[in-house]
């Protein structure tokens, strides 16, 4: 019996190891904070599931699994989701020019496709670097396309090499407008969101749907925490509009193991190596929305007062997502921290 209870004992210790472990790894969350919430899904179950801190500091609100962040640039998966859809549907082809879709674009971009977009090697000029001095009004799409079709500069040629384009991603998002005859949003809504249960998902618009349990983003100045939700590209889409929680997440790491969604042809187009990635750490190549180092699949998002990153491990079935509400600090390596005692050697 006393071995039984040993035993007993040692499972229980093991099963709250990890956990305690996420607790210290959290530890710079806790407290009357702008907080976070974790979430650690093994075999599609969730062996941690928990928030920290505070959503809205302003009003006392407390963080929860339910919270909405801002994703930032983690909304860029979606974008390339929605096109490989489009795809699928024969609506549009990998291979065509971007100015089949967006013909105001110059003579000069008539080389870049939507596979140079989706993979970031269009060479496109960053938007943020064509912002006029002294702009004072939030940048939307069509000012994105505007500043671009007045571009004739590139970094490189289009498909000879890697720069890292949030320009790319807001013409994937009016590409996918203009290929589906539907607003951004609402196919989002329609083709992504909805069919997995996403149910508190959206792209938020300043004057569409606002997400509910919403968290707001911080930043920390002169050693307090200011507010800093918005700013001049904070209201740009298909780069990174998308709000969502853990637990709607947990909804779409699931449709990445299976048909539900995409395609097995699809799916595998998204975490292939499209674009070799030289001189990053933890990046070897992009696929389409994805980062790839080794066998792990992950992306960041960050703006002003958000810092978020979902890290997944395919073939052991492991994933961890970790969404904050403020500037600091950068949650990649607390993420792989947390994900150690879960991962087989």
């Amino acid at each position: 019996m006393r071995h039984f209870a040993f035993l007993a004992a040692l499972l229980l210790f093991s099963a709250r190891a990890p956990a305690a472990d996420a607790d210290t790894s959290m530890q710079p969350y806790t407290g009357k904070v702008p907080g976070a919430s974790l979430l650690v899904l093994k075999d599609g179950k969730p062996l941690l599931r928990r928030a920290y801190g505070y959503a809205d500091l302003e009003h006392g609100v407390a963080a929860t699994p339910a919270t909405n962040y801002r994703l930032a640039s983690m909304s860029k998966q979606f974008t390339a989701a929605a096109i490989l859809l489009l795809a699928e549907d024969g609506k549009l082809k990998l291979g065509d020019s971007v100015r089949r879709w967006l013909p105001s674009l110059p003579a000069s971009d008539q080389g870049i496709t939507i596979h140079h977009l989706l993979s970031h090697a269009s060479g496109l000029i960053d938007y943020e670097d064509l912002m006029p001095p002294g702009t004072t009004r939030q940048l939307n799409d069509g000012d994105v396309l505007r500043m671009l079709s007045a571009e004739t500069r590139g970094y490189f040629a289009p498909g000879t090499g890697y720069r890292y384009s949030n320009s790319g991603y807001v013409l994937l998002g009016l590409i996918v407008e203009r290929a589906s005859g539907q607003r951004l949003p609402e196919f989002l809504r329609q083709r992504i969101f909805k069919p997995l249960h996403m149910d508190h998902t959206l792209l938020r618009e300043a004057d569409g749907p606002q997400p509910a349990h919403r968290a707001y983003g911080y930043s920390q100045q002169d050693g307090r925490w200011v507010r800093t939700d918005q700013d001049l590209t904070s209201a740009t889409r298909g780069d990174g509009g998308i709000y969502s929680s853990i637990d709607d997440l947990a909804r779409w790491d699931a449709a990445l193991y299976d048909g539900r969604l995409l395609k097995d042809s699809s799916r595998a187009l998204a975490f292939a190596a499209q674009n070799q990635v030289t001189g990053e750490e933890d990046v070897d190549a992009y696929g389409y929305g994805w980062r790839i180092h080794g066998d792990v699949r992950w992306h960041s998002g960050e703006s002003i007062g958000f810092r978020n990153v979902i890290v997944r491990w395919p073939k052991q079935h492991l994933t961890v997502i970790l969404l904050s509400n403020r500037n600091d600090p950068e949650p990649y390596r607390t993420a792989m921290a947390i994900a150690r005692p879960y991962l087989a050697p």
